[in-house]
């Protein structure tokens, strides 16, 4: 296998695009993407979406956005993981690199979530979960991340706020992010008084619906071709799945895909969880937060909320999270995510991020989950 580096990133600024298609977001962000890297060509493309065809009535996304940013006649695939379909995208565009199979592969995320009733979007993100046995009776994504949020909270003896330092680091990083939708600071305060969409679960816990794309050029480490300097080594892919649906899970307090994942991951890079200098972790609820932090080895069981009440998780802090406001403040195109999160990442490691940069960072971890982490896709990346 060779080693893979990213030498190029692109992406929109998060929000409700409603003057902007589908195909129209992804092409900004890999014309975007290729001009960063100095390519006008690539052997493939991979594009991370969860929704289109439900949402946007169109499938065949490779096809149809290789043809738009002129590289018809490539391989052009749509990847779909729910809501960790970037990450899974970009899982499969490294691959398509490490085995020599292609040279120059561009990896995208589009989405578009708002163009649409929210009794339908709410619906179709439903199909996240186990069809037969959670949604056919109703209950909303939301709702079955409340479901573990409450038990957590039982369990552990926690009320909602001390899950607020997570969004108040989410929406303090979101400030200095031109790409981010929510470009305002919050106070605990305010956090404690957003109302409830599915109890314990509020507005503040809860990553928005939302537009955009993000895209990534992968070349061979070997083959730089004068793109060595700001080049960022993929140094760890790795996927691991659980059962779909909480009732099958041995203990649905436990994210044991993303246990699989990171593990799989620090051993391919050949570090711990204590050389990680960022972790772009998946923050749609701030529940996901809690239990990936102790899943992936950064806090014992129970104490993930700890980390943040803390002070650990800011820019300055022992393990900075979210750096350019995750998915509860830069935004959560479903499909996408998981690119945006690596683009953040190689930004983070390039030294290019600014009032939000990560001091010394030299290892950055991105985390994609699709469903209640049904699947979970980790990548680390090194400078």
């Amino acid at each position: 296998m060779r080693d893979v580096s990213v030498v190029g990133i692109g992406q929109t600024k998060v929000k409700e695009h409603w003057d902007k298609s589908l195909r129209e977001l992804a092409t900004e962000a890999i014309l975007g993407a290729m001009k960063d890297a100095h390519v006008d060509h690539a052997d493939a493309l991979y594009v991370g979406n969860m929704l289109s065809g439900e949402l946007a009535g169109q499938e065949n996304l490779g096809a149809l956005i290789a043809d738009e940013v002129g590289l018809r006649g490539i391989e052009a695939l749509k990847v779909e993981a729910a809501c960790g379909g970037g990450g899974a995208a970009l899982r499969v565009g490294y691959l398509a690199v490490a085995s020599g199979q292609f040279d120059v592969v561009i990896v995208a995320g589009a989405e578009k979530l708002t163009e649409t009733s929210n009794c339908l979007t709410t619906a179709s993100l439903a199909m996240a979960a186990d069809g037969d046995y959670e949604a056919i009776h109703g209950i909303s994504f939301v709702a079955l991340n409340a479901l573990l949020m409450k038990r957590y909270m039982h369990e552990y003896d926690l009320v909602p706020e001390d899950f607020a330092a997570f969004t108040v680091n989410s929406h303090a990083n979101a400030v200095n992010n031109p790409y981010a939708m929510f470009r305002s600071a919050i106070t605990v305060e305010q956090y404690k008084k957003a109302r409830d969409i599915s109890d314990p679960i509020s507005v503040m816990d809860s990553a928005p619906i939302c537009d955009g794309a993000a895209a990534l050029v992968l070349m061979p480490t070997s083959r730089l071709n004068g793109n060595g300097a700001r080049a960022i080594k993929v140094a760890a892919s790795a996927s691991g799945t659980d059962s779909l649906g909480l009732q099958d899970r041995r203990d649905p307090l436990w994210l044991s895909a993303v246990e699989i994942s990171s593990q799989k991951a620090y051993a391919q890079a050949g570090i711990a969880p204590k050389d990680v200098d960022l972790f772009e972790v998946h923050d749609a609820f701030s529940i996901m937060s809690v239990m990936s932090l102790e899943a992936a080895g950064f806090a014992e069981r129970g104490r993930g909320a700890l980390l943040a009440r803390e002070g650990q998780i800011g820019i300055q802090g022992k393990l900075p999270l979210s750096t350019m406001g995750g998915l509860k403040a830069r935004g959560h195109p479903v499909g996408a995510t998981g690119v945006y999160q690596a683009v953040e990442a190689v930004t983070q490691l390039r030294g290019e991020a600014g009032k939000n940069q990560v001091p010394d960072a030299r290892v950055a971890m991105t985390q994609s989950l699709g469903g209640v982490a049904a699947n979970a896709v980790t990548h680390i990346f090194v400078n």
